[in-house]
């Protein structure tokens, strides 16, 4: 039998899973490759792609930084940082494999040269280890060396794809740091890159959680049902953090935390909780709807009731004493930056007209956690009375984002005995118990997109646009009106954000 004549590989059916993407001939490179994320996440993250079978044979990482290294040394920086942060087994072997493709470039961003020995390395790559011309630029570095990095990719050639090949620019947040910034920095992008080739990474958009809540939502009967204004009471999204600002003074003091995470990380995970079901499981179908949430956004109309700020002061945390914000390292100490925000936000559509969305994050709260609660309202009648469900809450759906990854439903139940008395209880998922392979780390499933073109789980310009359109005018009124409040610690914020609820007869979660 002639194997061209119409033969198809059975363990290639479109239907068959056992067979995850992997990715075709390509190269990385990362530029920054010498700092904390390079070394903490990016290669990790690779090594954890190559050892599970996910990359090419061939496949090559350049590192282009500062760093006056041979490509030995670089090979060794990288083996130790793989060796401590890899989730999967560390396999030599594997390693082997990789580091033949490795390659270092020491250089500063306006130096041709370097550039030029990035060219010839990028060549080089492709001859010896066949990937075809097919590369992703990763943008590793602090936000103000974006357009002097893709002017440069340009200058020297390393943007355009030969034909029949691609190139990509991955970009880590912040996009910009206002709406104007971010107009700024996605026009000078896309002089170099079109807006299909750019991918900009928010991290939190790759965890398997937050996927859950499209399968959840959509791939169920049970909970679309309720999932409105005739049902819910109200949503909270928390990302809480229990560290300081550690080492990044220099980056976070001026941009703060309503920057750092409510523009991108919140407003997305709202955006996904809050969306119409998409019409395909693709980039462009699933931005039509996110965008539509985005655009509907309201904000509240007296900013200083419906909005805090604050920073961390001194305090215990962890059996340890710990300095304020304004004490911290590098820090003015008239500094107005906020460590902590929480805002209310409402969603102008049929669905959730009047349910108000509360979004906070902070560091130095109690505990590293991040959730989305969907709170739905009391029941109209209770045929019990008062004494019975003194104990009882409102019921909720709780997505745990990170760390313990899973889904709590809580409901009220009767607790055992001769009277009738109810409390809540919860209903628990976690993914580590009910799925016998442990969650990929977002990194991983990221890279691996970006190598394969699959752009859903990145924010298109139109929406970093948008998430700016809707933090703008918060923190322009911030900078107009008073200090942030102060709040211990190690505790769960100032007093102020839990006044904000009060106010619409609410109370925070603990999560």
């Amino acid at each position: 039998m002639d194997l061209a004549d119409g033969w198809t590989n059975p363990l290639r059916h479109p239907q068959d899973r056992r067979l995850p993407k992997i990715a075709g001939p390509s190269g990385l490179v990362i530029f920054g490759v010498t700092g904390d994320l390079s070394r903490k996440k990016l290669m990790p993250a690779v090594y954890d792609l190559a050892n599970r079978g996910l990359l090419p044979p061939g496949f090559s990482l350049v590192g282009f930084a500062r760093r006056d290294w041979e490509d030995e040394d670089f090979a060794q920086i990288v083996h130790d940082s793989v060796r401590d942060h890899a989730r999967t087994e560390f396999r030599e072997e594997v390693w082997q494999q990789l580091a033949e493709g490795m390659r270092f470039i020491p250089g500063d961003f306006d130096d041709d040269e370097a550039f030029e020995q990035l060219r010839s390395a990028v060549d080089e790559l492709d001859k010896s280890r066949g990937t075809s011309g097919n590369y992703a630029f990763y943008l590793s570095v602090p936000p103000k060396f974006f357009p002097k990095v893709v002017k440069q990719l340009k200058k020297h050639g390393l943007a355009e794809a030969p034909a029949g090949s691609w190139r990509r620019a991955v970009i880590e947040k912040p996009f910009g740091r206002d709406l104007r910034s971010a107009r700024e920095l996605n026009r000078v992008v896309h002089e170099v890159f079109d807006p299909e080739q750019v991918f900009r990474i928010d991290h939190y958009l790759g965890k398997e959680t937050v996927q859950n809540i499209l399968a959840l939502r959509f791939a169920n009967q049970m909970y679309e049902p309720v999932w409105n204004r005739s049902y819910v009471d109200h949503v909270q999204i928390t990302m809480a953090e229990d560290i300081g600002i550690g080492g990044r003074a220099g980056y976070y003091d001026g941009i703060g935390s309503a920057r750092d995470v409510i523009q991108n990380h919140l407003l997305q995970l709202m955006a996904l909780t809050a969306m119409e079901e998409p019409i395909a499981f693709d980039a462009d179908a699933l931005l039509t709807e996110k965008l539509k949430v985005l655009k509907s956004v309201k904000l509240p109309e007296d900013l200083g009731e419906h909005t805090v700020r604050g920073q961390y002061a001194a305090g215990w945390q962890g059996g340890e004493k710990v300095r304020g914000y304004l004490e911290e390292d590098g820090i003015d100490p008239g500094s107005t930056t906020d460590t902590y925000a929480a805002v209310k936000l409402e969603v102008d559509n049929r669905r959730w007209a009047g349910v108000p969305f509360y979004l906070r994050t902070g560091k130095r709260l109690g505990r590293r956690v991040t959730e989305i609660a969907v709170v739905f309202q009391r029941a109209p009648h209770s045929p019990f009375d008062s004494t019975a469900t003194e104990e009882l809450g409102a019921n909720a759906i709780v997505f745990r984002v990170q760390p313990d990854e899973g889904m709590t439903v809580r409901f009220g139940s009767k607790v055992p005995g001769t009277s009738m008395e109810i409390r809540d209880v919860s209903m628990d998922f976690a993914y580590g118990e009910s799925f016998t392979e442990s969650s990929p780390e977002a990194y991983e499933r990221l890279i691996l997109d970006v190598l394969l073109g699959d752009a859903n789980l990145f924010p298109r310009h139109q929406e970093v646009e948008e998430s700016w359109k809707i933090l703008d005018p918060i923190e322009e009124y911030w900078e107009s009106h008073g200090k942030p409040a102060q709040y211990p610690s190690g505790s769960w914020g100032p007093r102020e954000a839990d006044e904000m609820l009060a106010r619409d007869g609410r109370s925070w979660r603990r999560p």
